[in-house]
């Protein structure tokens, strides 16, 4: 039997509604939530299933060939969804003594990531959505605001009284050990040991493991006079630990008084939003092990002093979840400044300054997802684009340091 041969025109046709089949193929699974990673490889050359005859089409100009050899995929990850600090202030307490009223717990999300490569090579990743799979739990704080300090040092055999509403009582020094009892607020206990943020207690007849910043030496019963000060370092021997490759995964040894004073009379901060939130850089010092005029040159850096429209609108001076493409829509907004500034000194503590695996804060271990030093430079490799980004933020770490 003789074959027929097909015209030209009637090939394109059949090539081109193959091509575009498999594009809504594609669409499809992406919109269906398909959890596989999909691959879009600008490369992909489709010229192997077009005619011969180049002569009457130019490929070239339906199918632009990526030299760089750019990719780009859509992937979904189950991260954490971390807690707020919601803070208090209790003039029954010594100035600075931080307690636990509310222990947090992170939640979970679903993020759909972005993922841009070159040769291969991870050059840039943007959450574009996300979707709460488990809520998290706000961490309540009251900071003590009395007119006096206390230098009081905890130690083996004292008793402590329970701060948080409600306490558990654990079998490990671990958040996710067994439950042995839940312990009351003000209940007494008497301390058997220390692990790094952990306290081993007996409380009744029974031992177990608690948050230690949810105890404290204060009976809630008893009154307290006004009792010590506590040292302050002087401006040459802060400045003496400053500089470019300092780590900052450690405080900066200022006190209270000293992070107040850095932001006094500051003309750049028009709207005084440093200034009414000092404190909270120094809470996070003594929290999370993170240097906190880091944190608020980073927050000067990136909102302008507070002047920017995310800054004012949202209460969120580091830009915090937002993404290139939709910054302003998708950036958090905060109750106020000082749960911004608890997040965000967490997450450059949980993913930026710290090897995976290094205890943290609460009981909790790094990822170390992005960790390439605990410095501006190490920092600078994932957290911004801008490759000035650390010189930037040091140049205003040197300004506060200069201002005490």
């Amino acid at each position: 039997m003789k074959s027929r041969k097909i015209p030209l025109n009637v090939k394109l046709i059949i090539i081109m509604t193959v091509v575009m089949l498999s594009v809504i193929g594609l669409k499809y699974l992406v919109e269906a939530g398909n959890k596989e990673q999909i691959t879009i490889n600008a490369n992909y050359d489709l010229k192997q299933y077009m005619p011969v005859h180049e002569s009457q089409i130019n490929i070239d100009e339906i199918i632009q060939n990526n030299k760089n050899n750019i990719s780009e995929t859509i992937e979904t990850e189950e991260i954490d969804l971390d807690y707020i600090t919601k803070y208090n202030d209790n003039p029954e307490l010594p100035k600075g003594l931080i307690q636990v009223i509310q222990e947090g717990r992170n939640g979970k999300q679903q993020a759909i990531i972005k993922k841009t490569y070159e040769n291969g090579n991870l050059i840039n990743e943007e959450q574009i959505g996300s979707k709460v799979t488990k809520s998290s739990i706000d961490k309540i704080v009251e900071v003590g605001t009395a007119n006096y300090k206390s230098t009081y040092k905890i130690k083996i055999g004292d008793t402590l009284y329970v701060t948080s509403n409600t306490l558990i009582l654990r079998t490990e020094p671990d958040i996710n050990s067994e439950n042995v009892a839940m312990i009351n607020k003000n209940d007494s206990a008497k301390l058997l040991e220390i692990y790094n943020d952990w306290y081993k207690i007996a409380h009744n007849n029974e031992i177990g493991w608690v948050n230690s910043n949810c105890m404290t030496y204060i009976n809630p019963n008893q009154k307290y006079e006004e009792g010590g000060n506590l040292g302050q370092k002087s401006k040459a021997e802060l400045l003496s630990k400053l500089s470019y490759n300092m780590s900052l995964n450690k405080p900066s040894g200022l006190s209270l008084e000293q992070f107040k004073k850095i932001f006094e009379n500051e003309d750049k901060d028009k709207k005084g939003i440093f200034k009414n939130n000092a404190q909270y850089f120094y809470y996070i010092e003594k929290q999370y092990n993170i240097n906190g005029v880091f944190i608020a040159a980073v927050g000067v850096h990136e909102s302008a002093w507070g002047t920017s429209k995310i800054a004012t609108d949202k209460n969120n001076l580091f830009g915090y979840g937002a993404y290139d493409s939709s910054p302003y829509n998708s950036a958090y907004n905060f109750a106020d400044y000082s749960e911004g500034i608890d997040l965000v000194a967490r997450v450059f503590v949980k993913y930026y300054l710290n090897p995976a695996g290094t205890r943290i804060y609460e009981s909790e271990t790094a990822t170390g997802k992005y960790y390439n030093g605990p410095t501006l430079n190490g920092i600078n490799k994932r957290y911004a684009t801008d490759k000035r980004w650390a010189n930037s933020v040091y140049k205003w770490m040197e300004y506060l340091y200069n201002r005490l």
